[in-house]
């Protein structure tokens, strides 16, 4: 199959998304789409899916023009997409999920649950990708239930295949695993699609890179002789600084101070197991670790979304082990969490409301009954202007905005008052390169103007370029306290998974 797209220009309110596009794929090729934040890399995808009409334009399989007017259209084409945010019922089972529109039915039209285990297997194995058709959806890793994703589509006999931000979270060993899954999907004739705004995955996994920016392609490059600055130059349209400048940090007083923490999730299980260390004013102390082993129970203790077992939490010297949200954050706690959707954004109110949501009860938006709109709005404007948040407009729903732009929306908020200690989990993800290189400069900003600052990071480029002190976490504890300037990625990857360099084994 041959998939062109020629002249495909789609318009919203205020914005034009895709502006004269022409790409083409084969069967057999991977075709990376990289682009910043708010390029259009999606709603081009979803012209494609169907999900969208485009205002003008064509799409051409194999030399004949067709028109998808929904995604059944799509997927009847030999068209599938797996979505940044999975389509997936948390309470079915992967079989049932798998089959969900195409369902295998026996007598008086039931289900036939046999069968449709029988489809998963085949496509499963055929494909190595490992799956139980009788597994829970809600009970597995982000990973695998990307992997039921993959088996939807195949199962629909898709040729081409695309995945909109597949690695913004999964775990390193998951990406390594996912990018074998494309080179199977590569070598049975498939063709696929790859959006992302990680370079080094663009340069890894491509055949060709096509760049987009603000609703247009710039350019097409071969990954095999192109580099990552050359990329974030056509993405940002300007030279992005692809490393992390700041000056040797000179630490204060503790600021906070974790004692013996302990927590337990629903099910009984210690996910957070006797941990104890502190951040200093003036420093960013980064933790490191393969998802899963505690870091988001330990943040939501930090932020008191979670209640701990045992321990103690302090700020300034002061207890606040059993304090709620609401009162951290009066006393200077930012928090940037790990999922934008579930716990940083109201998806349903404004990019306006998003951006004072933490503080529309302070003086400067409230006089305790009434709020002051006008008031709320200039802010959000400047917040807006200053994080380069790529909106038509302040009142339009935060769902309606990219990942990354959503993502910008929380850092604006967080990180635009003053401040004792910022608690950022995954600050960066599902963020392009320009947006990276700014929220970076913005931690160490409040680094520099003496915040403490606490990163939890599962990229470990990310945590090993910011962090002044580093701490390793597995199995729900401490096991490392590591100098980063001297201290190499592959020995924190050791530690990551649960091993130890050769060189500290008789230490």
């Amino acid at each position: 199959m041959q998939l062109e797209l020629r002249g495909i220009t789609k318009r919203f309110p205020g914005v034009t998304a895709n502006d004269n596009v022409n790409l083409t794929l084969k069967t057999g090729e991977v075709l990376c789409l990289i682009g910043e934040n708010g390029a259009g890399k999606s709603t081009l995808m979803n012209v494609l899916y169907g999900m969208y009409k485009p205002d003008e334009g064509k799409i051409v399989l194999d030399g004949e023009s067709v028109v998808f007017t929904s995604p059944a259209d799509a997927i009847a084409a030999g068209i599938g997409m797996v979505h940044q945010h999975f389509m997936l019922v948390p309470v079915f089972t992967v079989a049932e999920n798998v089959v969900l529109g195409v369902e295998p039915t026996g007598q008086f039209g039931s289900l036939d649950i046999d069968k449709a285990r029988e489809m998963v297997r085949e496509v499963s194995d055929r494909y190595n990708l490992n799956l139980d058709p009788d597994a829970i959806i809600e009970d597995l890793p982000v990973g695998v239930q990307q992997r039921v994703e993959i088996v939807k589509v195949l199962l629909r006999d898709a040729k081409v295949v695309v995945f909109d931000e597949p690695t913004a979270v999964l775990t390193p060993k998951e990406i390594l695993e996912f990018f074998e899954i494309v080179k199977t999907l590569i070598a049975a004739g498939r063709g696929v699609v790859f959006i992302t705004h990680k370079l080094k995955e663009a340069l890894n996994v491509a055949d060709r890179i096509a760049v987009l920016r603000r609703g247009q392609v710039v350019g097409e490059v071969d990954p095999k002789t192109a580099s990552e600055s050359q990329i974030a130059e056509m993405m940002v349209g300007r030279p992005v600084r692809l490393i992390v400048d700041k000056k040797p940090h000179a630490p204060g007083e503790v600021v906070l101070e974790v004692k013996d923490l302990s927590v337990v999730d629903a099910d009984g299980r210690t996910m957070v197991d006797h941990v104890s260390f502190n951040v200093r004013a003036g420093e960013v102390v980064g933790i490191a670790g393969v998802q899963g082993n505690g870091q988001t129970e330990l943040v939501d203790a930090l932020t008191g979304l979670r209640n701990s077992t045992r321990g103690s939490v302090a700020l300034d010297r002061q207890d606040i082990t059993s304090a709620s949200p609401r009162v951290r954050h009066a006393k200077g706690i930012a928090h940037i969490p790990e999922d934008r959707q579930r716990q940083g954004l109201v998806g349903g109110l404004s990019v306006a409301e998003n951006l004072v949501l933490t503080r529309y009860h302070d003086e400067e938006f409230s006089n305790g009954i009434i709020m002051d709109w006008p008031a709320a709005h200039r802010a959000a404007e400047n917040l807006i202007a200053e994080y380069d948040v790529r909106t038509p407009s302040p009142d339009v729903e935060a769902s309606t905005l990219s990942g990354g732009n959503q993502q910008k929306v929380i850092v604006a908020r967080e990180l635009s008052r003053p401040l004792r200690l910022s608690i950022a989990a995954q600050p960066t993800r599902g963020v392009d390169v320009g947006s990276i290189e700014y929220i970076h400069s913005r931690i160490i900003k409040e680094r520099d103007a003496g915040t403490a600052v606490l990163i939890v990071s599962t990229e470990l480029d990310e945590v090993m370029a910011l962090s002044d002190r580093l701490l390793v976490m597995y199995g729900g504890k401490i096991v490392a306290d590591l100098d980063p300037k001297v201290t190499s990625a592959m020995d924190v990857g050791l530690y990551m998974a649960g091993s130890r360099p050769a060189s500290t084994v008789n230490a």
